[in-house]
């Protein structure tokens, strides 16, 4: 068994520190600091960093990546492998790969994708809770998971137990959902795909879950659709959906109106972004590894965006290449796309990716040590056991690498061609044709060296369209793969990079621009020297404005002369951008239909997918999505995705000034209190009264909170086991609003709590609405409990609510933060951090978490 290197690093910096010298680094730039260092920075569970800069982290990398390059002929020197990932210049590790790779301090796997599911298709409560299991083992170890549900008898149908009849998928939706929320992953959520097949009864209950505020918020959700269901859709006939999917002998089977659904699925997605949609057919048709599906490779899901589809307990690790590097005197009329560098380096980041294949492998081997090690009886332990033994068969036997890009749009507009032109199309076209056959080339030549995957047969992908595609382009290459193999079953996809391009100051994936400029507010005091008031909100707070550029627009800016500090008003960035290569270029510009084509275009050379979200603005009709959901298909997309302007609250909005007067000062919660907010709820103690709270949650961020006594006459009774559920604002009769709380009882019917404002105590309520208030302007949540320990209150039942309020929101101060202001108990040190909601002390580890 291979082990990981555990040595651990002796010299520890503070989050300061680290965020100094890292936003040095960045030049200033403030969010890609404190991204890396939050994210990305080698940390212990104690909060201690190991790493001061991006370089101490490629240099991490460099050295395990040269360490597994030795086994094997040629090896590349830590040297070289650090020149290619220093800077986030050229090859970028994505996500799990860039915190995994060489950290002894978490046993988590380097996987950023994976899928589960039963064999056999078992719909049994057995089964479907060994899922729930495997997703929430795979969550914790830092992977996003996908499933699909098409296995799950419909509704209705006879079931052999207590229940006489089945449920249905929606149900399981919303258990598997609740366990995505209930995984930390270092300051973040777990992450789940849910997919069904049209072709199954239930599809339409799927395809609403969603609709109902509150329901099925921990999972992305997309629907499976084939080919015959598009024609029906096309031709108005109808369409039979069965149980089992497309079996031949169906025990259940339904003729439906498929236009009636789509019509459905348009119209979801134009409302809410969701659901997604899978071009089933045509992905499996593609698919490599499809070829091998009697081998255990038949695809079954996706991963949570959608760009890698995947058989039962496969998994792939994620790079990117930045195209922005390969375009020589960029933003010049002598601008040009280096492809000699270009192919050399898609080489070496195949050859990395094979090697980061052996880290993981020695990562599951240490995974599976320590559920060895763990105290509990195998019985308990037999699921995770056995799901990182069938994934580690995956991972050896298959070598599925996952590389990818990032930069498109400043790469076309660097070289004066503008997103969503035909020429800037078909220049894509011949960038993404180039990573295809030296991607495969370099598969093919590691196969001379190290050996091919170890269930390579040609004769099974002879007639396999990707495959096809090669050898039409290079028929040597297809030669050299019939004698010698490939390492690696499939190679290529292209993922979002969401903070990947935040660190390479690019734009993101294969995305437009978003913005090329931009104005922000910073809070100011007006009696200070030289301040510039260039704003006054409604509680008298002065604000400055300032303009913020896309790194690479300020590039261009800087090429041609143009001052980058003067603080433009609106029409002169209006005029600046008209002169740009980013003109008529942004998401909210560039033709959808043009971008529906790029994308179909493209995929013909990834053998994976593609997560790209077709942005549209508010206005655009139902009947534009269906079209463009249509048109999709035809140019042989695997799937697609839109958002329309203002469907899905908490998502980035343009910048004029009529929407930023409509946020809160530029924050993303909304100004109006939605009706409905998921709700979290808290129990706590103060000396021997039992208190609960409350606590309304928005993109996993306190909203509001609601405190008061429990259990008893005057207080709120509710069963002990309810630890989540719905805040709803309701009228009562007189017109006044009221707060009412939801919960689904072991039952699944639903229990309201009606007026939370009458159960508690008038004064609690009161201060509850202020402190509310504050979290609704997105003050730092350290802050709000700063400022509540601070408050001087006579009442001693009122300074035990508030003892209670500020327990309660310190869980959702994030990992690591500094207590700034506080002392501790033990050594009176200033140098203090939250933990799990806990005060820390970094001096003598004292915790208080009281």
């Amino acid at each position: 068994m291979q082990i990981v290197n555990t040595s651990k690093p002796a010299k520890t910096y503070t989050q300061d520190e680290a965020y100094k010298a890292s936003l040095k680094y960045f030049k200033g730039d403030d969010l890609a600091a404190r991204v890396w260092v939050n994210k990305y920075a080698l940390k212990d569970s104690d909060g201690n960093i190991y790493e001061l800069t991006p370089n101490d982290m490629h240099r991490r990398i460099a050295k395990e990546i040269a360490r597994v390059e030795k086994k094997y002929p040629n090896p590349l020197s830590e040297d070289e492998v650090f020149d290619l990932i220093k800077e986030f210049k050229y090859i970028v590790p994505q996500g799990s790969p860039m915190a995994g790779i060489g950290n002894p301090f978490q046993v988590g796997s380097l996987s950023n994708c994976f899928v589960i599911g039963n064999s056999g298709n078992s719909d049994s409560y057995g089964g479907i809770m060994k899922i729930d299991q495997e997703q929430v083992q795979l969550m914790k170890r830092r992977g996003g998971v996908g499933h699909d549900l098409s296995h799950i008898r419909p509704k209705g149908s006879p079931v052999k137990n207590s229940a006489l009849t089945s449920t249905g998928i929606v149900p399981f939706m919303e258990r598997f959902s609740n366990s995505t929320r209930e995984v930390a992953q270092d300051g973040r959520r777990g992450a789940l795909m849910l997919s069904v097949s049209i072709n199954h009864p239930d599809s339409e209950d799927f395809i609403d879950a969603k609709m109902e505020q509150g329901k099925v918020t921990g999972a992305n959700v997309s629907v499976r659709i084939d080919d015959e269901f598009m024609k029906s859709v096309e031709s108005g006939e109808s369409y039979t959906q069965k149980y089992p999917i497309h079996s031949d002998n169906p025990k259940y089977s339904k003729e439906i109106n498929a236009s009636e659904i789509w019509n459905k699925i348009v119209h979801n997605a134009w409302k809410s972004a969701e659901p997604g949609i899978l071009f089933w057919d045509t992905i499996t048709r593609e698919s490599v590894p499809d070829c091998y599906a009697d081998l255990g490779y038949k695809t079954v899901s996706t991963n949570p965006c959608g760009e890698i589809p995947l058989c039962p307990y496969d998994s792939c690790r994620l790079l990117a290449i930045n195209l922005f590097s390969y375009v020589d005197n960029p933003f010049t009329k002598e601008a040009s796309f280096n492809f000699e560098l270009f192919k050399k380096h898609v080489a070496f980041a195949q050859r990395m990716m094979d090697d980061i294949i052996d880290l993981e492998l020695e990562k599951i081997d240490t995974i599976l040590a320590k559920i060895d090690a763990d105290p509990e009886g195998e019985e308990v332990k037999l699921v995770e056991k056995n799901l990182w033994l069938n994934i580690r068969k995956k991972a050896y036997e298959g070598r599925r690498t996952g590389i990818g890009i990032t930069a498109e749009g400043d790469m076309l507009a660097s070289l004066g061609l503008r997103y969503g032109t035909e020429d800037a199309n078909d220049f894509s076209v011949e960038v993404h044709k180039t990573i295809a056959l030296e991607a495969y080339r370099a598969s093919v030549y590691t196969a001379k060296e190290r050996g091919a995957f170890t269930i390579f047969d040609a004769e099974r992908e002879k007639e396999n369209p990707f495959i096809l595609r090669l050898k039409e382009e290079d028929e040597q290459l297809y030669y050299e793969m019939l004698e010698h193999g490939r390492r690696n079953i499939a190679l290529l996809t292209i993922a979002p990079t969401g903070t990947t391009s935040l660190m390479t100051q690019t734009t993101s994936g294969i995305e437009p621009v978003f913005l090329p400029v931009y104005k922000r507010r910073r809070k100011v005091n007006p009696n200070d020297k030289d301040v510039r008031v260039d704003f006054v909100d409604e509680v008298g707070d002065s604000w400055e404005e300032y303009v913020v550029f896309h790194h690479r627009f300020k590039q261009w800016m800087e090429v041609n002369g143009i001052d980058t500090t003067k603080n433009y008003d609106n029409k002169e960035l209006d005029e600046l951008v008209k002169k740009s290569p980013y003109y008529k270029a942004t998401s909210n510009d560039v033709d959808w239909l043009s971008k529906v084509h790029l994308q179909g275009a493209v995929q013909k050379w990834i053998d994976h997918s593609i997560s790209v979200t077709i942005n549209l603005p508010n206005d655009v009709s139902e009947e534009l999505v269906g079209q463009l959901y249509l048109e999709a298909w035809k140019v042989g997309c695997k799937g697609v995705t839109v958002y329309r302007d203002g469907s899905r609250s908490g998502v980035l909005i343009s910048n004029d000034e009529k929407k930023e007067e409509e946020t809160t000062n530029g924050t993303s919660f909304p100004t109006k209190r939605p009706q409905v907010l998921e709700a979290d709820v808290v129990r706590f103690q103060n000396a021997k009264e039992k208190w609960v709270a409350f606590i309304g949650i928005i993109d996993d961020k306190p909203y509001e909170i609601f405190t008061g006594l429990s259990d008893d006459e005057d207080g709120i009774l509710l069963p002990r086991w309810v630890d989540k559920g719905l805040i709803i604002k309701n009228r009562n009769e007189d017109g006044t609003s009221r707060y009412d709380f939801q919960y689904e009882n072991k039952r699944g019917y639903k229990t309201t709590i009606e007026g939370l404002s009458h159960k508690f105590d008038p004064e609690f309520w009161n201060y509850a609405k202020l402190i509310s208030s504050t979290l609704r302007h997105e003050m730092p949540i350290e802050r709000v409990v700063n400022l509540i320990n601070s408050l001087q209150l006579d009442s001693e039942s009122i300074n035990t609510w508030k003892n209670g309020v500020a327990r309660a929101l310190k869980r959702y101060v994030p990992d690591g933060t500094e207590a700034k202001g506080q002392k501790c108990t033990n050594c009176n040190s200033t140098n203090l951090m939250y933990q799990e909601g806990c005060l820390t002390c970094k001096d003598c580890g004292s915790s208080k978490c009281g």
